[in-house]
């Protein structure tokens, strides 16, 4: 098996944050589009609060929209690209770390992931 050197790490976790941002806001650049399509000639009524449609409050719901080019759906996982990108880096880092044998900041890194995903699921953010 091949030696990981830091260099080959911090490189790989350097591309994991660049495509994940550049393929996020290339999503949501073309939800945008199909948004504007669609929307693009509706007057905004702002005496009535509507609030979030239903189709994007739920996972099934949002996949299966935007698969039917409903641009809000399109933007919606887009931004959730972007969330999940940061993640995916630490998910990275933990699988560099142990590689290289360093087992404190592969405890580290699982301290933070368990600390991001208490906080997803838990509802707060901080």
């Amino acid at each position: 098996m091949a030696k990981f050197k830091d260099t080959d790490i911090q490189a790989l976790i350097g591309n994991v944050l660049r495509a994940g941002t550049i393929i996020s806001i290339s999503i949501v650049f073309i939800g945008g589009i199909f948004y504007l399509y669609r929307h693009g000639q509706t007057t905004a009524g702002y005496q009535v609060f509507t609030g979030v449609p239903d189709f994007l409050q739920r996972p099934g719901s949002l996949i299966t929209s935007a698969f039917n080019f409903r641009g809000q759906a399109i933007i919606q996982l887009g931004i959730i690209l972007l969330i999940a990108t940061p993640i995916l880096r630490v998910i990275c880092s933990a699988i560099g770390f142990a590689i290289e044998k360093d087992y404190l900041y592969v405890g580290i890194s699982v301290l933070v992931l368990l600390i991001i995903f208490a906080s997803l699921l838990n509802g707060h953010a901080g």
